[in-house]
């Protein structure tokens, strides 16, 4: 039989697919190999937009509206919530096409308008609840936490993502398994988050009569916001009416303030990923008793003895509208050597991702280990932690011998700077990292 290869998307459709505004006719595909990988072909729309706004609001403002420290931090978060397809496929997709091939009571024509439909609106109101449930469940907010821990609001924002979270949404959407195809679900769920991305930004403010039908960008400032008004409010994908339906609404009023609650001041990506758990396990066995130790899982994440299912709203610490984002210093040369490493690194994780499946299981292992390291030791860095050095060291060899051995290459013209570039910074944090060692050992001492 011969193989049927997904489709690429046109510019146009690349564009308008950031938007939901993909038509039936252009988007319904008979089987899954044909569905286009919308949200990995997105990679250049994103970079465009990305720009665009850093102009504009450079224009606006006559001052970035990005911080290096956090934008890298964003990045790094979502990079490395697709790790996990090194080596499995989606679950939301696997888990679809279990129940689909096992238990459909009916299946619908894949190329019927009114299917596509029905999928559009089937999938964004799961994405409501599951979003919902995110938040008023401590275990999956423990993952979804990693979104909202900028307090920044533009669209690197959008892609900071958890690397735990795609472990919990895929019973959501398990209903439309029941009479919609595979590949009609599969398109829905990339457009569904691929609109998500454009709606974080401060310089879209009122959408008119839109923001009656749509979640916008106001809509979705107040969700990131920390202000009491803005707690557990406007979940939606695409959609506003389903808050408006189920009572989670709320319109943007006074100054929204973004972040957590608590706001973790920490732009070390294993930390952001990963450092409600350990406090969820330690208030876990805190707990007295089975019944307080089960709210402590199955409660809201403001959840405490005597108080109700969701927190207690005067628990939330006071807005003043005059809060400064978490911001240390951190030195021009500094930014300019963080920044081009780690584009060398966006180089390395886009090959991997890409032609994963044509390199040896060697070659994945390598630059998967200099992607987590990379990861790490610029996370360091930023945070400006005690042993970045040695970290930043080791990476730097390690990108030095993958170099040499062949198991990165980059274009001719840039290979040879590239490579002296990455000498020179190993140079330069040896003698940084062996200084670093020799004075603690004189503190243990």
């Amino acid at each position: 039989m011969e193989r049927v290869e997904a489709k690429n998307v046109t510019v146009s459709q690349g564009v308008r697919m950031l938007f939901s505004l993909i038509t039936p006719n252009e988007s319904s595909f008979e089987t899954l190999e044909e569905v286009p990988t919308y949200v990995n072909q997105a990679t250049p729309y994103f970079v465009g937009l990305i720009l665009l706004e850093m102009v504009l609001g450079w224009l606006k403002t006559d001052r970035p509206r990005i911080k290096i420290n956090d934008f890298i931090t964003s990045l790094q978060a979502g990079m490395m919530s697709r790790l996990p397809q090194l080596v499995m496929r989606s679950l939301e997709l696997s888990s679809y096409i279990y129940v689909w091939n096992n238990f459909r009571i009916l299946e619908l024509p894949w190329d019927s308008a009114w299917t596509w439909w029905l999928a559009f609106f089937g999938v964004d109101m799961g994405y409501y609840w599951f979003h919902r449930f995110v938040h008023e469940l401590n275990v999956l907010w423990a993952a979804h936490q990693v979104h909202h821990s900028s307090e920044y609001y533009n669209l690197s924002t959008a892609l900071r993502q958890s690397v735990t979270q795609q472990f919990s949404s895929w019973v959501f959407y398990l209903p439309l398994a029941l009479v919609v195809p595979p590949s009609v679900f599969a398109v829905h769920v990339q457009l569904n988050l691929l609109y998500q991305f454009w709606i974080h930004t401060e310089l879209v403010k009122n959408l008119g009569p839109l923001e009656w039908i749509l979640n916008t960008p106001s809509h979705h400032r107040v969700h990131h916001g920390r202000n009491p008004y803005c707690i557990d409010k406007n979940y939606a994908g695409i959609l506003i009416i389903w808050d408006r339906m189920f009572g989670t609404f709320a319109p943007e009023s006074e100054k929204v303030i973004y972040g957590l609650t608590h706001p973790i001041n920490t732009f070390e990506v294993w930390t952001v990923e990963f450092l409600n758990y350990p406090y969820l396990w330690q208030r876990f066995w805190e707990a007295d008793g089975i019944s307080n130790k089960l709210s402590v899982i199955f409660k809201g994440p403001g959840w405490t003895p005597g108080k109700p299912r969701l927190g207690d709203i005067a628990d939330i610490p006071e807005i003043t509208g005059e809060e400064k984002p978490y911001d240390p210093y951190m030195s021009p040369v500094m930014q300019v050597y963080v920044s081009l490493h780690f584009l060398l690194l966006l180089g390395v994780y886009d090959n991997l991702l890409t032609n994963q499946a044509i390199f040896s299981e060697m070659s994945v292992l390598l630059m998967t280990t200099y992607v987590l390291l990379s990861l790490t030791s610029l996370g360091f860095l930023i945070d400006q932690r005690a042993n970045a050095a040695m970290w930043e060291m080791l990476r730097c060899f390690l990108l030095m011998a993958l170099y040499r051995f062949g198991y990165i290459k980059h274009q001719e013209l840039l290979a040879f700077p590239i490579e002296v570039f990455v000498l020179i910074s190993a140079i330069y944090w040896t003698p940084q990292s062996v200084n670093q060692q020799i004075n603690k050992l004189k503190k243990q001492n």
